[in-house]
């Protein structure tokens, strides 16, 4: 008895490729987690979240961290049940592993974006008006070179701005002498002795300074002096190895 095909007939191959499907998820789950940050960003971004926002309510941005680490946890268990996997693709296991090591770090960014937001907001009891919230350095182009990032904030009372100006002195020993030395004198961007200031809720002071040679940094001294109806003084020392990032 022969074999005979219909004319309508067709057969198709079907090529297994193994980790094919289980690579696929893991491509899926990535794409799904990183829009899921960048809909939480973009959503933070047009509610006015970086100056304007500060007046927004702490329940709700409680709220959408608390449901980006629901969708954490979720994307987590499922990388542990595809870990478990026989014909897991390696490389696209080793980008889902980089994508949620992404995901702790800009989760841990945005924790600290809200804590420092809430504590304008709603500050300690002996906390309050001009503060001196912190001072960073980042090393420059050379080992004496470094970019400084200063902020101001006022805490509390922050219905109307304030103004004033801020010096920054950096202190340490010069050739086995102690100097203390004004932030202008190491600044190309510096003219004065203290620099204006003028904001609401916050003010970042920019720049980069370049230190002497044979001197040796210890601490960077601030001195932020408001003016006017909220005429205060505020002023912070910081350890320059405490700050300084090399």
């Amino acid at each position: 008895m022969s074999d005979t095909r219909k004319p309508s007939e067709e057969y198709v191959v079907i090529r297994h490729r193994p980790g094919h499907r289980l690579r696929r998820t893991v491509i899926l789950l990535t794409f799904t987690v990183v829009a899921a940050v960048a809909g939480y960003v973009a959503g933070l971004a047009q509610g006015g979240f970086r100056l304007s926002s500060v007046e927004a309510s702490s329940e709700q941005l409680v709220e959408e961290v608390e449901t980006l680490r629901g969708q954490y946890r979720e994307a987590r268990q499922n990388m542990v049940n595809l870990e478990r996997g026989r014909a897991i693709d390696e490389h696209a296991l080793r980008e889902a592993r980089n994508t949620m090591v992404n995901l702790e770090t800009r989760i841990s960014e945005l924790e600290a974006d809200l804590t420092f937001y809430r504590n304008i907001m709603a500050p300690s009891e002996t906390a309050e008006g001009l503060q001196v919230d912190r001072f960073t350095l980042l090393p420059g182009r050379d080992n004496r070179a470094f970019d400084f990032k200063l902020v101001l904030t006022q805490v509390g009372d922050n219905k109307s701005y304030i103004s004033g100006v801020v010096a920054v002195n950096v202190i340490g020993n010069l050739d086995g002498e102690k100097e203390v030395i004004a932030l202008r004198d190491l600044s190309d961007e510096i003219e004065d002795l203290g620099v204006a200031f003028r904001f609401r809720y916050f003010q970042d002071v920019e720049g980069s300074l370049m230190l002497p040679e044979n001197f040796e940094p210890l601490e960077i001294q601030v001195v932020a002096q408001a003016e006017g109806r909220k005429a205060s003084q505020a002023e912070r020392t910081f350890g320059w190895q405490q700050i300084a990032e090399y």
